[in-house]
């Protein structure tokens, strides 16, 4: 029997257009049990959340160059085993995730891996998730995983309802980006410490940082505080490294998909860019920029726009072959590199499901990391469980060494804490 295919979607094929050696095009996540999984029930809840999700079990159909489009070929069965234990320690099993790729040959295109700490290292255990991002995204990801926790468990794992947003007031002006098509600011390069030609690949530094403080009633929420903050880390790096001021514009995905069991899998959110000019490089009053910022979020979430925008969609137009628009989708990246911007912020917010895994408990942490390609070289990735920030900053090794990016870290954590409501009444 043939297997049913479809063509790739535009952001599929884009992503397969550009693919670069030595620059994992992945998604890295770690969910943190606090007791041990049984490998059976987790291998068969596994299998089964996949069935469940079929559009997982895909691999990419071949092709020639001569081909209108690259099609992914849907599968009835798994063709390896996504599930394993392979020993060793977390840091191996995140290198591992974020150095390596499981390819686009093999259904389904992401793997498993679980890893026992030692007691003396919390114990517990850790499930390493590493996924190809041409095919998936991390928010599909964990409905995955919430399907197979309910599976493993019995427990309902279906998703919370969102609690409400406060209104933007009526009335309320959009501050404009005076230097929207300006080149925006590169995060300046620091390879110092490694002294070497950079390795290939990147390096991660995951931490937990506390929610910053917000009063009740305020128009921004902790996505406009951590824009911000990043936006106050790259100032700060990029003077402290005597780079020039550039505008500093940060890629934001938003997902308008529902939680539901029935959520649509692939990669499903849509890119929008939040600019910060060159006006706003030395702000005095970090309230009035946020108030500024949340503005504009709002405004760029409910604009009408296709996830990559007009010109990923004449891109993938089916209408000369594949192999020559995957050409001139490579030519335009190069050409197109310094406008790129500056970095990539990528809030998942609360974790709406319990990732519930019965005896083995629920996540005390959440971790995800998304890519880090040049010419941006950097992403900044943020999940909330607990009253807690779980942050990765995921770099590029062409752009930074692993001292360097965990500098970064203690830049972002600072500036984060910047942004926090503070009593003026009370001393500091």
């Amino acid at each position: 029997m043939t297997p049913q295919r479809i063509p790739f979607p535009v952001v599929d094929e884009i992503s397969r257009h550009t693919v670069v050696d030595g620059e994992p095009e992945n998604v890295h996540m770690e969910l943190h049990l606090p007791g041990r999984l049984d490998p059976t029930r987790l291998r068969k809840a596994v299998r089964e959340a996949l069935l469940r999700h079929p559009r997982v079990l895909v691999r990419q159909a071949p092709g020639r160059w001569w081909h209108r489009s690259y099609e992914w070929e849907l599968t009835d069965e798994p063709d390896v085993d996504p599930v394993s234990w392979p020993g060793g320690t977390l840091a191996e099993a995140r290198e591992r995730a974020v150095t390596g790729i499981p390819p686009l040959t093999v259904s389904p295109p992401i793997r498993f891996e679980v890893v026992e700490p030692p007691a003396a290292d919390g114990g517990g255990s850790v499930i390493v998730v590493c996924l190809n991002h041409t095919a998936l995204d991390g928010p599909a990801c964990l409905r995955v995983l919430a399907t197979a926790a309910e599976l493993y468990s019995g427990v309902d794992n279906s998703p919370a309802v969102a609690p409400p947003r406060a209104e933007r007031p009526a009335g309320e002006p959009v501050p404009p980006a005076r230097s929207t098509w300006a080149r925006p600011a590169r995060i300046a390069a620091d390879r110092r410490e490694s002294g070497r030609r950079p390795a290939p690949g990147n390096g991660v530094l995951v931490t937990e940082l506390p929610l910053p403080a917000r009063p009740r009633g305020v128009p921004y929420t902790v996505n406009d505080q951590l824009l911000v903050a990043t936006f106050l880390t790259v100032v700060r790096w990029n003077r402290e490294h005597g780079q020039r001021a550039h505008p500093v514009r940060i890629t934001m995905p938003v997902d308008d998909r529902p939680r539901t069991a029935d959520m649509p899998m692939g990669n499903g959110t849509r890119l929008v860019e939040v600019t910060f000019g060159d006006e706003e490089r030395t702000p005095d009053d970090i309230p009035a920029l946020l108030r500024a910022t949340a503005a504009r979020t709002r405004d760029l979430k409910t604009r009408s726009r296709s996830q990559l925008g007009l010109g990923a969609g004449l891109l993938t137009t089916p209408v000369v072959p594949v192999g020559i628009r995957a050409a001139a989708t490579r030519a335009l990246r190069v050409a197109a590199a310094p406008w790129a911007s500056t970095t990539l912020l990528s809030n998942l917010g609360r974790i709406s499901y319990p990732l519930d895994f019965g005896d083995a408990g629920r996540p005390t942490a959440v971790w995800v990391s998304a890519p880090a390609r040049m010419p941006r070289g950097l992403a900044l990735t943020t999940v909330s469980t607990g009253g807690k920030l779980q942050l990765v900053v995921r770099w590029s090794r062409e752009l930074l060494d692993d001292a360097a990016g965990n500098r970064f870290g203690e830049v972002f954590a600072e500036s984060l804490a910047a942004t926090a409501h503070r009593d003026p009444e009370v001393a500091p």
